[in-house]
Protein backbone atom coordinates (compact mmCIF):
# COMPACT_ATOMS: atom_id res chain seq x y z
CA UNK A 1 0.00 0.00 0.00
CA UNK A 2 1.38 3.25 -0.83
CA UNK A 3 0.41 4.83 2.24
CA UNK A 4 2.83 2.25 3.97
CA UNK A 5 5.01 2.41 1.50
CA UNK A 6 8.78 3.27 2.62
CA UNK A 7 10.99 6.22 1.42
CA UNK A 8 14.33 5.59 -0.09
CA UNK A 9 17.17 6.29 2.44
CA UNK A 10 18.43 9.42 0.73
CA UNK A 11 15.13 10.66 1.55
CA UNK A 12 15.32 10.10 5.03
CA UNK A 13 16.28 12.76 7.83
CA UNK A 14 19.52 11.98 9.17
CA UNK A 15 19.24 11.44 12.50
CA UNK A 16 22.90 11.60 13.18
CA UNK A 17 22.93 15.30 12.10
CA UNK A 18 19.49 15.60 14.35
CA UNK A 19 21.38 15.13 17.24
CA UNK A 20 24.35 16.80 16.05
CA UNK A 21 21.69 19.67 15.75
CA UNK A 22 19.96 19.54 18.75
CA UNK A 23 23.22 19.56 20.92
CA UNK A 24 25.57 21.48 18.69
CA UNK A 25 28.37 19.70 16.99
CA UNK A 26 31.63 18.92 18.98
CA UNK A 27 34.68 21.29 19.58
CA UNK A 28 36.70 19.12 17.09
CA UNK A 29 34.02 19.00 14.48
CA UNK A 30 34.17 23.05 14.84
CA UNK A 31 37.90 23.26 14.95
CA UNK A 32 38.00 20.72 11.87
CA UNK A 33 35.65 23.13 9.79
CA UNK A 34 37.46 26.05 10.83
CA UNK A 35 40.76 24.36 9.17
CA UNK A 36 38.88 23.12 5.97
CA UNK A 37 37.59 26.48 5.65
CA UNK A 38 40.75 27.99 5.98
CA UNK A 39 42.82 25.74 3.58
CA UNK A 40 39.92 26.32 0.94
CA UNK A 41 40.30 30.01 0.80
CA UNK A 42 43.67 29.71 1.07
CA UNK A 43 43.80 27.73 -2.60
CA UNK A 44 42.61 30.57 -3.93
CA UNK A 45 45.44 33.05 -2.65
CA UNK A 46 48.58 30.98 -2.71
CA UNK A 47 49.59 32.52 -6.50
CA UNK A 48 49.62 36.10 -5.37
CA UNK A 49 53.13 35.92 -3.95
CA UNK A 50 55.01 33.65 -6.69
CA UNK A 51 53.64 35.82 -10.10
CA UNK A 52 56.81 37.21 -10.84
CA UNK A 53 58.87 33.70 -10.31
CA UNK A 54 55.85 31.72 -12.54
CA UNK A 55 56.64 34.85 -15.22
CA UNK A 56 59.87 33.86 -14.91
CA UNK A 57 59.71 30.19 -15.12
CA UNK A 58 57.12 29.82 -18.14
CA UNK A 59 58.38 33.05 -19.68
CA UNK A 60 55.22 35.02 -19.32
CA UNK A 61 55.08 38.52 -19.25
CA UNK A 62 53.49 40.57 -15.92
CA UNK A 63 50.79 41.40 -17.61
CA UNK A 64 49.80 37.80 -18.87
CA UNK A 65 51.20 36.39 -15.19
CA UNK A 66 48.43 38.44 -13.68
CA UNK A 67 45.83 36.69 -15.10
CA UNK A 68 46.27 33.97 -12.98
CA UNK A 69 44.84 35.99 -9.99
CA UNK A 70 42.16 37.38 -12.25
CA UNK A 71 40.83 33.64 -13.51
CA UNK A 72 41.18 32.79 -9.91
CA UNK A 73 38.95 35.28 -9.21
CA UNK A 74 36.38 35.22 -12.16
CA UNK A 75 36.02 31.49 -11.15
CA UNK A 76 35.56 32.52 -7.20
CA UNK A 77 32.71 34.60 -8.79
CA UNK A 78 30.97 32.12 -11.24
CA UNK A 79 31.49 29.55 -8.35
CA UNK A 80 29.48 32.16 -5.98
CA UNK A 81 25.98 31.97 -8.18
CA UNK A 82 26.51 28.45 -9.56
CA UNK A 83 27.98 26.06 -7.04
CA UNK A 84 27.43 27.64 -3.92
CA UNK A 85 23.58 26.95 -4.53
CA UNK A 86 23.82 23.73 -4.53
CA UNK A 87 24.26 23.42 -0.51
CA UNK A 88 20.65 23.73 -0.65
CA UNK A 89 20.01 20.71 -2.83
CA UNK A 90 22.42 18.07 -2.12
CA UNK A 91 23.90 16.25 0.61
CA UNK A 92 26.07 18.34 1.86
CA UNK A 93 28.86 15.59 3.05
CA UNK A 94 28.95 14.33 -0.34
CA UNK A 95 28.81 18.16 -1.97
CA UNK A 96 31.91 19.27 0.74
CA UNK A 97 34.11 16.30 -0.01
CA UNK A 98 33.39 15.66 -3.69
CA UNK A 99 34.49 19.90 -3.82
CA UNK A 100 37.46 19.38 -1.94
CA UNK A 101 38.59 16.11 -4.00
CA UNK A 102 38.30 18.21 -6.74
CA UNK A 103 40.13 21.19 -5.60
CA UNK A 104 42.73 18.28 -4.84
CA UNK A 105 43.40 17.35 -8.67
CA UNK A 106 42.77 21.30 -9.79
CA UNK A 107 45.83 22.40 -7.59
CA UNK A 108 47.95 19.03 -8.97
CA UNK A 109 46.98 20.76 -12.82
CA UNK A 110 47.99 23.73 -11.69
CA UNK A 111 51.35 22.04 -9.87
CA UNK A 112 52.56 20.36 -13.52
CA UNK A 113 51.28 23.15 -16.01
CA UNK A 114 53.59 23.51 -18.55
CA UNK A 115 52.24 26.59 -20.18
CA UNK A 116 50.33 29.56 -19.24
CA UNK A 117 46.92 28.42 -20.66
CA UNK A 118 46.76 24.73 -18.48
CA UNK A 119 48.47 27.32 -15.24
CA UNK A 120 45.35 29.37 -15.99
CA UNK A 121 42.72 26.36 -16.37
CA UNK A 122 43.82 24.96 -12.94
CA UNK A 123 43.86 28.01 -11.19
CA UNK A 124 40.30 29.05 -12.54
CA UNK A 125 39.13 25.99 -11.43
CA UNK A 126 40.61 26.08 -8.19
CA UNK A 127 38.91 29.64 -7.69
CA UNK A 128 35.59 28.08 -8.38
CA UNK A 129 36.07 25.08 -6.35
CA UNK A 130 37.07 27.23 -3.42
CA UNK A 131 33.77 28.51 -2.59
CA UNK A 132 33.42 25.02 -0.82
CA UNK A 133 34.53 27.78 2.33
CA UNK A 134 31.01 29.05 1.88
CA UNK A 135 29.74 25.92 1.52
CA UNK A 136 30.77 25.07 5.22
CA UNK A 137 29.65 28.10 6.51
CA UNK A 138 26.24 27.86 6.31
CA UNK A 139 26.43 23.84 6.89
CA UNK A 140 28.47 24.64 10.51
CA UNK A 141 25.35 27.39 11.01
CA UNK A 142 22.86 24.25 10.35
CA UNK A 143 24.40 21.90 12.80
CA UNK A 144 24.97 24.33 15.44
CA UNK A 145 21.70 25.26 18.12
CA UNK A 146 20.40 28.31 18.05
CA UNK A 147 21.75 29.52 20.99
CA UNK A 148 25.42 28.84 20.01
CA UNK A 149 24.86 29.63 16.30
CA UNK A 150 27.05 32.60 16.62
CA UNK A 151 29.82 31.45 18.56
CA UNK A 152 30.33 28.15 15.91
CA UNK A 153 29.99 30.40 13.05
CA UNK A 154 32.41 32.94 14.27
CA UNK A 155 35.06 29.81 15.14
CA UNK A 156 34.54 28.59 11.65
CA UNK A 157 35.28 32.14 10.21
CA UNK A 158 38.08 32.90 12.43
CA UNK A 159 40.01 30.17 9.88
CA UNK A 160 38.79 31.61 6.57
CA UNK A 161 40.49 35.17 8.02
CA UNK A 162 43.54 33.01 8.98
CA UNK A 163 43.37 30.91 5.60
CA UNK A 164 43.51 34.49 3.53
CA UNK A 165 46.34 35.82 5.92
CA UNK A 166 48.53 33.01 5.89
CA UNK A 167 48.21 31.68 2.33
CA UNK A 168 50.88 34.40 1.23
CA UNK A 169 53.64 33.76 4.17
CA UNK A 170 53.23 29.62 3.61
CA UNK A 171 52.99 29.93 -0.28
CA UNK A 172 56.24 32.57 -0.12
CA UNK A 173 58.24 30.03 2.28
CA UNK A 174 57.33 26.76 0.00
CA UNK A 175 58.60 28.62 -2.62
CA UNK A 176 61.98 29.40 -1.03
CA UNK A 177 62.85 25.60 -0.50
CA UNK A 178 61.18 24.05 -3.30
CA UNK A 179 60.29 25.64 -5.90
CA UNK A 180 56.18 27.58 -6.33
CA UNK A 181 55.29 24.03 -7.80
CA UNK A 182 55.73 22.81 -4.72
CA UNK A 183 53.47 24.74 -3.07
CA UNK A 184 50.61 23.58 -5.04
CA UNK A 185 51.65 19.47 -4.43
CA UNK A 186 51.96 20.38 -0.92
CA UNK A 187 48.60 21.99 -0.92
CA UNK A 188 47.18 19.24 -3.13
CA UNK A 189 48.29 16.43 -0.69
CA UNK A 190 46.51 18.89 2.10
CA UNK A 191 43.24 18.82 0.28
CA UNK A 192 43.41 14.77 0.09
CA UNK A 193 43.88 14.45 3.65
CA UNK A 194 41.45 17.29 4.64
CA UNK A 195 38.37 15.22 2.17
CA UNK A 196 39.56 11.78 4.62
CA UNK A 197 39.02 14.19 7.60
CA UNK A 198 36.01 15.78 6.67
CA UNK A 199 34.12 12.03 5.75
CA UNK A 200 34.85 10.74 8.53
CA UNK A 201 33.99 13.83 11.16
CA UNK A 202 31.21 15.44 9.44
CA UNK A 203 27.24 14.18 9.46
CA UNK A 204 25.19 13.20 6.41
CA UNK A 205 23.02 16.59 6.16
CA UNK A 206 20.66 17.20 3.35
CA UNK A 207 19.25 20.57 1.88
CA UNK A 208 15.43 20.83 2.06
CA UNK A 209 14.85 23.47 -0.50
CA UNK A 210 12.53 20.97 -2.83
CA UNK A 211 13.55 23.06 -5.80
CA UNK A 212 15.38 21.74 -9.37
CA UNK A 213 18.82 23.24 -10.25
CA UNK A 214 17.35 26.12 -12.25
CA UNK A 215 14.32 27.29 -10.14
CA UNK A 216 17.07 26.87 -7.01
CA UNK A 217 19.05 29.46 -8.68
CA UNK A 218 16.58 31.76 -9.71
CA UNK A 219 14.97 31.68 -6.12
CA UNK A 220 18.53 33.06 -5.19
CA UNK A 221 18.08 36.14 -6.57
CA UNK A 222 14.28 36.55 -5.22
CA UNK A 223 15.64 36.07 -1.57
CA UNK A 224 16.66 39.32 -2.05
CA UNK A 225 13.58 40.94 -3.17
CA UNK A 226 11.43 38.90 -0.47
CA UNK A 227 13.73 39.19 2.63
CA UNK A 228 14.41 42.99 4.05
CA UNK A 229 16.82 42.17 5.88
CA UNK A 230 19.00 40.37 3.79
CA UNK A 231 18.55 42.92 1.50
CA UNK A 232 20.25 45.74 3.91
CA UNK A 233 23.06 43.15 5.28
CA UNK A 234 24.37 42.37 1.74
CA UNK A 235 24.68 45.91 0.99
CA UNK A 236 26.23 46.76 4.81
CA UNK A 237 28.80 43.64 3.28
CA UNK A 238 28.90 44.80 0.62
CA UNK A 239 30.49 48.67 1.72
CA UNK A 240 32.46 46.93 4.78
CA UNK A 241 34.44 44.90 1.89
CA UNK A 242 34.95 47.72 -0.11
CA UNK A 243 36.87 49.50 2.51
CA UNK A 244 38.85 46.38 3.14
CA UNK A 245 39.48 45.92 -0.53
CA UNK A 246 40.66 49.47 -0.91
CA UNK A 247 42.73 49.42 1.90
CA UNK A 248 44.92 46.47 0.56
CA UNK A 249 44.95 46.91 -2.37
CA UNK A 250 46.11 50.48 -1.92
CA UNK A 251 48.38 49.84 0.91
CA UNK A 252 51.27 47.94 -1.02
CA UNK A 253 51.41 51.44 -3.24
CA UNK A 254 52.15 53.15 0.06
CA UNK A 255 54.57 50.88 1.30
CA UNK A 256 56.57 50.56 -1.46
CA UNK A 257 56.70 54.59 -2.36
CA UNK A 258 59.86 57.28 -0.47
CA UNK A 259 57.99 57.40 2.51
CA UNK A 260 58.85 53.90 3.34
CA UNK A 261 60.93 52.23 0.74
CA UNK A 262 59.87 48.15 1.87
CA UNK A 263 60.31 45.21 -0.35
CA UNK A 264 57.45 42.84 -1.22
CA UNK A 265 58.51 40.68 1.63
CA UNK A 266 58.59 43.08 4.22
CA UNK A 267 54.99 44.27 2.92
CA UNK A 268 53.77 41.26 3.37
CA UNK A 269 54.60 40.31 6.62
CA UNK A 270 52.20 43.38 7.44
CA UNK A 271 49.53 41.82 6.56
CA UNK A 272 50.12 39.60 9.62
CA UNK A 273 48.47 42.53 11.30
CA UNK A 274 44.98 41.66 10.45
CA UNK A 275 45.44 38.35 12.19
CA UNK A 276 43.23 40.71 14.53
CA UNK A 277 39.87 39.85 12.59
CA UNK A 278 39.96 36.32 13.86
CA UNK A 279 39.71 37.58 17.24
CA UNK A 280 36.58 40.00 15.83
CA UNK A 281 35.20 37.07 14.04
CA UNK A 282 34.84 34.78 17.49
CA UNK A 283 33.60 38.24 19.77
CA UNK A 284 31.26 38.83 17.26
CA UNK A 285 29.83 35.52 17.02
CA UNK A 286 29.00 35.04 21.09
CA UNK A 287 27.66 39.01 21.05
CA UNK A 288 25.49 37.79 18.28
CA UNK A 289 24.25 34.75 20.79
CA UNK A 290 23.62 37.08 23.02
CA UNK A 291 21.34 39.01 20.55
CA UNK A 292 23.53 42.17 20.68
CA UNK A 293 23.62 42.13 16.66
CA UNK A 294 22.78 46.39 17.47
CA UNK A 295 25.63 46.95 19.84
CA UNK A 296 28.43 45.28 17.21
CA UNK A 297 26.61 46.43 14.17
CA UNK A 298 26.73 50.12 15.40
CA UNK A 299 30.45 49.55 17.16
CA UNK A 300 32.04 48.27 14.15
CA UNK A 301 30.62 51.21 11.67
CA UNK A 302 32.09 53.39 14.28
CA UNK A 303 35.24 51.88 14.38
CA UNK A 304 35.59 51.04 10.60
CA UNK A 305 34.89 55.12 10.54
CA UNK A 306 37.70 56.28 12.87
CA UNK A 307 40.13 53.51 11.34
CA UNK A 308 40.45 55.96 8.29
CA UNK A 309 41.51 58.47 10.62
CA UNK A 310 44.64 56.43 11.79
CA UNK A 311 45.43 55.18 8.24
CA UNK A 312 45.40 58.73 7.26
CA UNK A 313 48.18 59.63 9.75
CA UNK A 314 49.72 56.59 8.88
CA UNK A 315 51.45 58.04 5.65
CA UNK A 316 53.73 59.15 8.34
CA UNK A 317 53.60 56.95 11.07
CA UNK A 318 53.89 53.11 10.94
CA UNK A 319 52.42 52.95 14.64
CA UNK A 320 49.28 54.85 13.03
CA UNK A 321 49.53 52.32 9.89
CA UNK A 322 49.40 49.20 11.98
CA UNK A 323 46.76 50.36 14.50
CA UNK A 324 44.72 51.80 11.44
CA UNK A 325 44.64 48.23 9.70
CA UNK A 326 44.49 46.20 12.88
CA UNK A 327 41.39 48.30 13.37
CA UNK A 328 39.83 48.43 10.18
CA UNK A 329 40.27 44.59 10.13
CA UNK A 330 38.47 44.09 13.76
CA UNK A 331 35.27 46.49 12.21
CA UNK A 332 35.19 44.45 8.69
CA UNK A 333 34.92 40.93 10.21
CA UNK A 334 33.01 42.04 13.24
CA UNK A 335 30.08 43.36 10.63
CA UNK A 336 30.38 40.47 8.81
CA UNK A 337 30.06 37.55 10.93
CA UNK A 338 26.90 39.40 12.78
CA UNK A 339 25.65 39.86 9.19
CA UNK A 340 26.16 35.87 8.96
CA UNK A 341 24.51 35.50 12.44
CA UNK A 342 21.33 37.55 11.08
CA UNK A 343 20.71 36.48 7.82
CA UNK A 344 21.44 32.48 8.71
CA UNK A 345 18.25 33.15 10.90
CA UNK A 346 16.07 33.89 7.95
CA UNK A 347 15.40 30.64 6.64
CA UNK A 348 17.19 27.97 7.18
CA UNK A 349 16.13 25.66 4.52
CA UNK A 350 17.44 28.30 1.78
CA UNK A 351 20.86 29.12 3.86
CA UNK A 352 23.11 28.05 0.83
CA UNK A 353 20.97 30.01 -1.70
CA UNK A 354 21.21 33.21 1.42
CA UNK A 355 25.12 32.61 1.40
CA UNK A 356 24.88 32.85 -2.55
CA UNK A 357 23.05 36.42 -2.88
CA UNK A 358 24.61 37.75 0.19
CA UNK A 359 28.49 36.60 -0.97
CA UNK A 360 27.56 37.83 -4.47
CA UNK A 361 27.05 41.09 -3.08
CA UNK A 362 30.16 41.26 -0.42
CA UNK A 363 32.42 40.17 -3.39
CA UNK A 364 30.95 42.73 -5.75
CA UNK A 365 31.62 45.06 -3.06
CA UNK A 366 35.43 44.06 -2.69
CA UNK A 367 35.59 44.37 -6.76
CA UNK A 368 34.41 48.02 -6.72
CA UNK A 369 36.63 48.97 -3.70
CA UNK A 370 39.75 47.50 -5.79
CA UNK A 371 38.59 49.39 -8.99
CA UNK A 372 38.13 52.74 -7.27
CA UNK A 373 40.86 52.64 -4.63
CA UNK A 374 43.55 52.17 -8.48
CA UNK A 375 41.59 55.09 -9.80
CA UNK A 376 41.94 57.58 -6.66
CA UNK A 377 45.00 56.98 -5.64
CA UNK A 378 46.34 57.60 -9.10
CA UNK A 379 45.00 61.20 -9.05
CA UNK A 380 45.17 62.52 -4.96
CA UNK A 381 47.57 59.71 -3.76
CA UNK A 382 47.26 58.14 -0.09
CA UNK A 383 45.13 60.99 1.48
CA UNK A 384 42.72 60.55 -1.83
CA UNK A 385 42.09 56.49 -0.73
CA UNK A 386 41.59 57.57 3.22
CA UNK A 387 39.02 60.15 1.95
CA UNK A 388 37.28 57.33 -0.02
CA UNK A 389 37.70 54.99 2.58
CA UNK A 390 35.56 57.70 4.96
CA UNK A 391 33.03 58.13 2.12
CA UNK A 392 32.11 54.59 2.23
CA UNK A 393 32.28 53.75 5.55
CA UNK A 394 29.85 56.72 5.74
CA UNK A 395 27.72 55.69 3.11
CA UNK A 396 27.70 52.04 5.16
CA UNK A 397 26.28 53.59 8.37
CA UNK A 398 23.64 55.72 6.43
CA UNK A 399 22.33 51.68 5.12
CA UNK A 400 22.06 50.86 8.61
CA UNK A 401 20.23 53.50 9.90
CA UNK A 402 17.98 53.61 7.16
CA UNK A 403 17.36 49.65 7.97
CA UNK A 404 17.28 49.95 11.62
CA UNK A 405 14.61 52.79 11.28
CA UNK A 406 12.59 50.97 8.78
CA UNK A 407 9.63 49.44 9.65
CA UNK A 408 9.75 46.33 11.03
CA UNK A 409 8.29 42.91 9.70
CA UNK A 410 8.31 39.57 10.45
CA UNK A 411 11.82 38.96 9.31
CA UNK A 412 13.54 41.97 11.20
CA UNK A 413 11.53 40.95 14.17
CA UNK A 414 12.91 37.84 14.48
CA UNK A 415 16.21 38.43 13.11
CA UNK A 416 17.38 42.33 15.45
CA UNK A 417 15.24 42.06 18.62
CA UNK A 418 16.01 44.99 20.92
CA UNK A 419 16.75 47.73 17.66
CA UNK A 420 14.17 50.28 18.14
CA UNK A 421 13.69 53.12 15.66
CA UNK A 422 14.88 55.49 18.43
CA UNK A 423 18.15 54.15 18.55
CA UNK A 424 18.69 54.28 15.17
CA UNK A 425 17.60 57.90 14.81
CA UNK A 426 19.95 58.68 17.61
CA UNK A 427 23.55 55.97 16.85
CA UNK A 428 22.49 57.63 13.25
CA UNK A 429 23.07 61.19 13.83
CA UNK A 430 25.98 60.53 16.22
CA UNK A 431 27.68 58.20 12.99
CA UNK A 432 27.19 61.14 10.77
CA UNK A 433 29.07 63.63 13.25
CA UNK A 434 31.59 61.36 13.79
CA UNK A 435 31.92 60.51 10.18
CA UNK A 436 31.99 64.71 9.21
CA UNK A 437 34.82 64.96 11.80
CA UNK A 438 37.04 62.38 10.44
CA UNK A 439 36.31 63.47 6.64
CA UNK A 440 37.13 67.23 7.90
CA UNK A 441 40.20 65.70 9.87
CA UNK A 442 41.56 63.95 6.26
CA UNK A 443 40.08 66.46 4.04
CA UNK A 444 42.47 69.36 6.28
CA UNK A 445 45.85 66.60 5.94
CA UNK A 446 44.83 66.69 1.75
CA UNK A 447 44.47 70.37 1.41
CA UNK A 448 47.10 71.49 3.86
Amino acid sequence: MASSSTPPPTDLPDHRADAETARGPGRGTVLLMSVAVGLCVASNYYAQPLLDTIARDLHLSSASASLVVTGAQVGYALGLVFVLPLGDLLERRRLVCGLTLATAFSLVLTAVAPNAGLLLAGTAVTGLLSVTAQVLLPFAADLAAPHQRGRVVGTVMSGLVLGMLLARTASGGLAAIGGWRTVYWVAALAMLALTAALHLALPQYRGAAGLDYGRLLRSTARLLVEEPVLRARAAIGMLAFACFSALWTSLAFLLSGPGYGWSDSEIGTLGLAGAAGAVAAQLAGRLADRGRTTLTTVASALVLLGSWGLLGLGAHSLVALIAGIVLLDLAHQGVHITNQSLIYALRPEARGRITSAYMTCYFAGGAIGSALVGVVHAHYGWSGVCVLGVVMSLLLCLVWAVSARAPRDRGMRRSEPGAPGELGTVVGAAVTAAGLLALVAVAIRLFR
